[in-house]
């Protein structure tokens, strides 16, 4: 399996969240970008290829001006099915490197759990951290909740 993101004081995590779903099934979910607009609240648009160097644009609120969206670009980095998915901002973002990863782990009896970090490292990690941490991780928990409605009301349907 993969390694993550070295983690340090600036890094931003979720909880875990436990679903009553395999982790194939979930990780089919999570990299289903085409649909984050039906359930991810944090993530409301991507534009991405599932392949270690393509591109993402993630499409996220803006918490400076409710109902508008920003546009962030980053690189994929790990595409390890069905447990890992790795993607940073690489040279993007003068000052700052942030790395995120997702993160489907097998419990066992069909079921597995989800969670994410973003290690924020540079010039300004600080700043952004101090300034933007406490949104990203209600950002990150949203997504980790929807995923886990998603996952199993789809996972019920089949």
């Amino acid at each position: 399996m993969s390694a993550g993101a070295v983690l340090n004081d600036t890094t931003v995590a979720s909880e875990v969240v436990e679903i009553d779903v395999p982790p194939e099934f979930v990780w089919a979910v999570l990299t289903d970008f085409a649909r984050y607009p039906e359930w991810n609240p944090y993530t409301v648009r991507v534009e991405a290829v599932l392949a270690v160097g393509g591109r993402v644009v993630l499409h996220l609120p803006d918490p400076n001006a409710p109902g508008q969206v920003f546009e962030t670009v980053e690189w994929m980095s790990v595409v390890d099915a069905p447990h890992h998915l790795q993607y940073d901002t690489g040279t993007e973002i003068p000052g700052i490197h942030a790395v995120r990863d997702q993160w489907v782990e097998d419990l066992g009896g069909g079921r597995s759990s989800y969670r994410t970090t973003d290690v924020f490292n540079g010039d300004i990690a600080k700043v952004v951290y101090d300034l933007q941490g406490a949104w990203v991780t209600a950002g990150f928990n949203a997504t980790a909740h929807a995923l886990k409605a998603r996952a199993e009301q789809l996972w019920a349907a089949r």
